[in-house]
């Protein structure tokens, strides 16, 4: 079979690559094996938020006045549970335990053509398809390939760590209830949300391990104090700057040993130390690339030969979906204008946001939300800056939405061009702010203009203006 544009994977990013090509007047096939919709979709960020809001509106209405009188009874896990299934397409007698068929239907309606099984490079512009019954095809394009395959959970050369069989981000998410006593190797965006998801469903006893001296140790400061302090306080132990040297499960239980010689037992362990790209089995050898590493591309998302193409995780650039996403947009759309002999440099062909504008949001208690650089980000790349810091709680529209509000907001500003080049916002209820941190650094919104976007009373948002008055204006 010939298309104008082959894509392979059908995570978010292949599907918004996909679309985006097919908009500019292409045909297009949609390689994947797995699922429509990918990792996001059934197990990562739509299953562990569905896990975490009622965890998270459960405890705020236990505090809350009015509120916590009516709250009569323990978080119904079952229910909760329940209503992950249904956002995450659970369906057991589905390939992969889930069903995409509405993801099916977006694609066909999107007009592009889906094949289901492993894609793989078998030299330029040629993929080879295997379905599930061994049958293999082979696909040619007339313009380019596109790879989106996106990351699988790293699991370290810890000892005896492969043989235990512990969860990973997949298990976790789609977990039929909470274990009792739960250890998570690895204090990063995985590990921090679902240790709290887990404990907030009925887990007695989860652990945190962590090598680095923080959690979140690539946000700010500020940030991982706040969200070890609330980690601890919902009863989750911590511990930071220990490794783990050794695993043991001879039976049911799971035994971690650190390199303090302390050892923790478990019913489970879950891994969350990282990512490695699901690049090993794509065929990049048929076309002089290395197996098993990130695929690198330049700013339009091109990889080689003027038909390769890559988006999302696989590129190793950012490991978040609405980066991926943004990504593919990019790739779809300069495809399209180069097959079309159209220009194919205008401003949304190519990725700027991917170096200093990223925006992110973990979604714990607090929430930590940030967009740009952090103060040592941007230390590291010798700007002049100054970091202006406040304290959410004493802003009145934050203290009304969680009764003993805590928070932090950090600004950090090019001194030189008197521009916001990063912000983070800890606290509860806070993710809905970061998109007008995002405007105002991606923007580069001088401050003397900024200072006349004036925030509504009483809402969070007022922190700006708390945030302006820090700096002086």
């Amino acid at each position: 079979m010939n298309y104008d544009v082959i894509v392979i994977g059908g995570g978010p990013p292949g599907e918004n690559a996909a679309d985006r090509a097919h908009r500019g007047g292409l045909s297009v096939a949609l390689v994947e094996h797995e699922l429509l919709g990918g990792e996001c979709s059934y197990w990562a960020c739509i299953p562990s938020k569905a896990l975490l809001r009622p965890v998270q509106l459960y405890d705020q209405a236990r505090t809350m006045p009015g509120v916590r009188e009516a709250v009569t009874g323990p978080l119904d896990a079952g229910a909760v549970l329940k209503r992950r299934d249904w956002f995450a397409s659970v369906d057991p007698s589905k390939p992969y335990g889930h069903d995409d068929a509405g993801q099916q239907s977006w694609l066909a309606g999107a007009g592009v053509e889906f094949v289901r099984g492993h894609g793989q490079l078998a030299g330029p512009k040629t993929v080879q398809v295997t379905a599930s019954n061994g049958e293999t095809s082979t696909l040619t394009a007339n313009h380019a390939v596109v790879l989106a395959t996106g990351t699988l959970a790293t699991v370290p050369p810890v000892p005896g760590l492969r043989e235990a069989h512990p969860w990973t981000s997949r298990e976790v998410t789609n977990a039929e209830k909470a274990p009792r006593r739960l250890i998570v190797l690895g204090g990063g965006v995985v590990g921090c949300e679902m240790a709290q998801a887990m404990r907030g469903l009925g887990a007695e006893q989860v652990t945190i391990v962590e090598r680095a001296s923080r959690l979140l140790s690539n946000t700010e400061p500020a940030a991982s104090e706040l969200l070890r302090t609330s980690s601890e306080e919902a009863g989750i132990m911590v511990l930071t700057g220990r490794e783990a040297t050794e695993v043991r499960r001879p039976a049911a239980e799971v035994t971690l040993v650190l390199d303090d010689g302390r050892e923790i037992v478990g019913d489970e362990l879950l891994v969350a130390t990282g990512r490695t790209p699901a690049s090993d089995a794509l065929g990049l050898e048929t076309v002089g690339l290395e197996p098993g590493k990130y695929v690198t591309v330049d700013d339009s998302m091109h990889v080689l030969g003027g038909w390769l193409y890559a988006c999302g995780d696989i590129t190793g650039r950012n490991l978040l979906t609405h980066m991926g996403k943004y990504q593919a947009r990019v790739a779809g759309d300069v495809i399209a204008a180069r097959a079309n002999g159209k220009p194919d440099d205008g401003p949304g062909l190519r990725v700027l946001a991917d170096d200093a504008w990223v925006p992110q949001v973990v979604f714990t208690d607090p929430q930590v939300c940030s967009v740009g650089l952090t103060a040592a980000q941007a230390a590291e790349r010798g700007l002049r800056t100054r970091v202006v810091e406040y304290d959410v709680a004493a802003v009145a529209g934050a203290k009304l939405l969680v009764e003993g509000y805590r928070g932090h907001a950090t600004m950090v500003v090019d001194e030189d061009r008197l521009v916001v080049v990063g912000v983070t916002f800890v606290g509860p209820e806070l993710a809905e702010l970061l998109h007008s941190a995002t405007v105002a650094v991606v923007g580069e919104v001088p401050l003397d203009r900024l200072w006349h976007a004036v925030p509504s009373f009483p809402t969070a948002s007022e922190v700006w203006l708390r945030l302006l008055e820090a700096y002086g204006m």
